[in-house]
């Protein structure tokens, strides 16, 4: 399967539609999942993996290695999403959990297929391609929703 999903126990029913908001954002970009990994996990991983990688001894929503081993169309790597950011996040601009990890999951995937933001156009167009993902994901989303509900 191209796209895995690792999350904590108890954590059920999100593997589908992640599975969906991953394949949808890169088909956006005319790419496909080789190996994709989502890892679900909590600040403390996310600020360990950020001060180990990028240098900054923070916690963050969402992180993306990806590995340059599938074909030309292929995207391989993983995406690393702090449940603790997403559940502040999803409060602070006030939406549902499921919304909120699934435009975190999006925003990894597209870093994956190579979109950036270090630059104001760049931002746009990531935020243009993640609010299309999202909307055509609306079913995936609403899944995530009920399962989150759950936990």
């Amino acid at each position: 399967m191209p796209v895995s999903v690792a999350s904590p126990r108890g954590l059920v029913g999100v593997a589908g539609p992640l599975r969906a908001v991953v394949a949808a954002a890169l088909a956006l970009e005319g790419r496909r999942p080789g190996e994709v990994a989502v890892v679900l996990a909590d600040d403390a991983k996310l600020r360990d993996l950020n001060r180990r990688w990028r240098g900054l001894d923070r916690a963050t929503d969402v992180l993306s290695f990806g590995y340059d081993v599938g074909g030309d169309d292929e995207v391989d790597g993983d995406v690393v999403v702090s449940l603790d950011r997403v559940r502040e996040q999803a409060k602070r601009f006030r939406v549902r959990r499921g919304r909120e990890l699934a435009r975190v999951v999006v925003h990894g995937a597209l870093h994956l297929a190579g979109l950036d933001h270090q630059s104001a156009a760049e931002r746009r167009r990531m935020r243009a391609r993640e609010d299309r993902v999202l909307r055509a994901a609306r079913e995936a989303i609403a899944e995530l929703d009920e399962a989150l509900k759950r936990s």
